[in-house]
């Protein structure tokens, strides 16, 4: 039996930045269906980065995803009655979806701040290589660097 065809997202972009990649990231950052509270928390972050930084925070929210984002990822593959850790390349939309799920998901792991100030945090640190989320990122990679034999059982 086929897939399901997966059709492409049209994403709007936020209203403040007319970013495509910021309004994506709200999405993200959204719980329960409030867009209002997610804005206020993303806007927040970037609000703070600029009293912290006087630099642009777009720059800065772009070089942190762009260093968050990972190149390879093992997916789990059945043969012969064993699973492999296959390692693939990652596409696009979903490098990014993981960079994002990754800041956002160590921000909330911190304690003792208002949303808005660990995401915020949690961004400065990921645009300097630092942070949870490029932890997880260089173990992705080590997952799949160590798992390379397995890659001809790519498909």
């Amino acid at each position: 039996m086929r897939k399901k065809r997966n059709y492409k997202r049209e994403h709007k972009p936020d209203f403040k930045y007319g970013n495509v990649a910021v309004g994506r990231f709200t999405n993200y950052v959204m719980e329960k269906g409030k867009k209002s509270t997610a804005e206020k928390i993303v806007y927040g972050a970037f609000d703070f980065i600029h009293k912290q930084t006087n630099q642009e925070p777009m720059a800065i929210f772009e070089k942190a995803m762009e260093n968050a984002s990972p190149l390879v990822e093992v997916a789990s593959r059945r043969i012969g009655g064993a699973n492999y850790q296959v390692p693939r390349e990652v596409r696009g939309d979903r490098k990014f979806m993981l960079a994002a799920r990754w800041i956002i998901r160590a921000a909330r792991a911190k304690k003792g701040h208002p949303m808005a100030q660990k995401l915020a945090e949690e961004i400065l640190a990921a645009s300097k290589n630092e942070g949870a989320a490029i932890k997880k990122k260089q173990d992705t990679h080590r997952m799949a660097e160590a798992n390379r034999a397995f890659a001809h059982f790519s498909w």
